[in-house]
């Protein structure tokens, strides 16, 4: 609850009065960026399951999208949100568990398994060391973290929401998505 205001608050100081929309596009930016990761993912960031059960292959895009949604998660965290940590960890055990399930099902042996599950579990925290300790990224930390409360609102929202079972790639959600930031922009 507190992130939006505090990105809306930094944003300001750091751009000036003039720019102080720009932190709602990069939520929306953030909003765009996870239904294009759902699209390989398949949801399963936020608890769904879809795709084949006997699968003998490694489900390479949804561990790359999970690991990059992983990763922007951590950004926030380094700046004294400490308990936003709490929660992603907690958002992060189910889709431990379902990963798994795919690594599993894919029949890796048990080292490669756990070679990708830990590299899964240290995305986060290399994300908040990324956000610490790289400058480069350091000066664009307001813009990030608004893009990580644009995954946030979209995946509490899908969840809510959601009435389609297949998180298929809709054409016309996301050209209304980028017809309304372009309308949000210039109003």
């Amino acid at each position: 609850m507190h992130l939006l205001p505090e990105i809306y608050e930094s944003h300001e100081h750091t751009m000036g009065e003039s720019h102080e929309h720009n932190a709602g596009i990069f939520i929306m930016l953030g909003i765009l960026f996870q239904i294009i990761l759902e699209f390989f993912s398949k949801g399963a960031e936020h608890g769904h399951v879809h795709g084949h059960p006997n699968m003998s292959h490694i489900p390479w895009l949804l561990f790359i999208s999970l690991c990059i949604h992983a990763f922007l998660e951590g950004f926030p965290v380094g700046h004294n949100h400490d308990n936003l940590a709490l929660g992603i960890a907690i958002h992060h055990l189910p889709i431990a568990i379902i990963l798994t399930t795919f690594f599993i099902n894919s029949h890796l042996n048990k080292q490669a398994i756990f070679a990708f599950m830990l590299t899964f579990a240290v995305m986060t925290p290399l994300g908040t060391f990324a956000s610490d300790y790289l400058t480069g990224l350091n000066e664009y930390h307001s813009e990030i973290t608004a893009i990580v409360i644009g995954i946030l609102f979209h995946i509490s929202s899908t969840i809510i929401f959601e009435s389609s079972e297949g998180h298929k790639f809709n054409v016309a959600k996301v050209s209304m998505i980028v017809l309304g930031i372009a309308l949000a922009y210039f109003l």
